[in-house]
């Protein structure tokens, strides 16, 4: 037995090599330097190949183990690398259109169990109490204990009008939580708008995809020219831009947004990885921004944008491209940030496509605000800390440090210790103290009991008061 375990791994050991060879060779040709394949390592890897292969309980497929074997090494990357079979892959460039079915929440994996990274608003999980840093530990009757992220999200996906049970553990409740979730066909609005009053108009980004930035020149020409029978018109004097709770998308959606409130050529972000391609500065210019298109999205943009007063809502729910934003209007001295400390994700996702519509989406590159600062597990500080309401308190939001095998900011080359929930005699809680979560007051942004907006158009005002002394 034991020699036939050699004479298969010996065989497979040469398909695995033959195969990196050529991709190597392939590589090779296009970079300078090319890194030698780790022979020691591959044979052990088709030792255990072949082991499972002739020895496991049961028979199991080669191409479902190759892709166990492939997820298994993204996956233990950082939280953002990921394999993308044909179905996910096909989701993703869907949710850059904006449409897409399921559940509507950003999802990762920690201790085997599926983590909620944020909910959209507007979804079915959002409306359903889903919250940051909830664990997905049963998905109907089936535990998700074993089950790969992929598995998992296929599990949550359905048709829509059908519904689904999650046994949720969330920090600080005894009991798990169970919660019913109707499927919906999600068509995500990435810009809206309204006038707060005559003057002020507030603008919403919930997500940055591939018409973001069209849309948003849309909103800004629609707020700048109010209908002639509103009672709040006029041109505008200032804008509130709210980046609360948006979880990220596409890099040049966020180069196009900060493009548009910027002077022209303004650096908005840079990048640095180990290969060239991932070392790049991203300035105000539509060479940067454009995709598909050669038409300048921004053209149309009223003049009055790039210099009226400017504040920027942000929470712990900021992440990524809205983060990007964020760092170049504060670097570049252009807005006012207000809110809460952000999700701290300063890293570079790069889709890569594999044969049979599959791809893998790695991590390539840390991105850096003008200043040249990394807000990698670490996040951008408001100008003003303002909480969700008037009594100091704000929603808890998981954050990039809270994750497992998170990158660490490179610039500090710290990593913070994970913060344990404290009781009220200032010790940690143990599992018998756990305490059930008083219900949150429900939130809705730029409704009349939105504390940071409220601030924010203050502020707005007395600029403009002051302004004009």
């Amino acid at each position: 037995m034991r020699n036939k375990f050699q004479q298969a791994g010996l065989i497979f050991f040469g398909l695995i090599a033959g195969i990196l060879v050529s991709l190597n060779f392939s590589a090779s040709a296009q970079k300078e330097t090319a890194t030698a394949l780790p022979i020691e390592e591959l044979r052990s890897f088709a030792d255990v190949f072949n082991a499972i292969k002739q020895g496991y309980v049961e028979p199991i497929d080669d191409k479902k183990l190759i892709t166990y074997a492939i997820s298994g090494m993204l996956s233990n990357l950082d939280p953002h690398s990921a394999y993308l079979d044909a179905d996910a892959f096909k989701d993703l460039q869907v949710s850059t259109q904006g449409e897409f079915g399921g559940l509507g929440i950003e999802v990762g994996m920690e201790d085997g169990f599926v983590k909620v990274i944020s909910p959209i608003e507007d979804t079915p999980a959002f409306k359903a109490g889903i919250k940051p840093g909830d664990l997905i530990i049963k998905l109907d009757d089936t535990p998700v204990k074993g089950m790969t992220l992929n598995d998992a999200v296929k599990h949550m996906r359905g048709k829509p009008k059908t519904s689904i049970v999650l046994t949720i553990l969330r920090k600080g409740v005894a009991k798990p939580i169970v919660v019913t979730v109707m499927r919906e066909k999600i068509k995500v609005q990435s810009v809206k708008s309204k006038m707060l009053e005559s003057g002020f108009g507030y603008l919403r980004i919930t997500q940055f995809q591939e018409e973001t930035v069209a849309d948003l020149v849309k909103h800004l020409e629609k707020l700048n020219k109010p209908e002639k029978d509103s009672k709040d018109g006029g041109p505008l004097r200032g804008l509130v831009l709210d980046l609360r709770n948006d979880p990220g998308g596409l890099l040049n959606g966020a180069v196009g947004v900060a493009a548009a409130f910027l002077p022209a050529k303004a650096l908005v972000v840079s990048t640095d990885g180990r290969t060239e391609d991932a070392k790049h500065k991203y300035y105000a210019s539509p060479q940067d921004y454009q995709r598909g298109s050669h038409e300048d999205l921004l053209k149309n943009l009223p003049a009055v944008v790039k210099t009226m007063p400017l504040i920027v809502l942000v929470n712990g729910g900021s992440a990524s491209a809205s983060e990007i934003v964020a760092g170049a209007l504060q670097d570049n001295k252009r807005a006012v940030l207000l809110g809460t400390q952000t999700f701290g994700k300063g890293s570079v996702q790069t889709i890569l496509p594999l044969s049979n519509n599959t791809a893998i989406k790695l991590t390539t590159a840390r991105y850096y605000t003008p200043s040249g600062t990394s807000i990698q597990a670490k996040g951008i500080t408001p100008d003003i800390v303002v909480e969700e309401s008037s009594t100091g308190a704000s929603r808890e939001f998981l954050k990039e440090a809270d994750l497992e095998r998170h990158l660490i900011n490179d610039k500090e080359k710290t990593k913070e210790p994970a913060v344990k929930p404290q009781a009220k005699n200032g010790k940690s809680k143990g599992k018998d103290e756990l305490e059930e979560e008083p219900k949150p007051p429900v939130f809705e942004f730029a409704s009349k009991n939105d504390y940071q907006l409220n601030q924010a158009l203050g502020l707005l005002k007395a600029w403009q008061i002051i302004k004009q002394r």
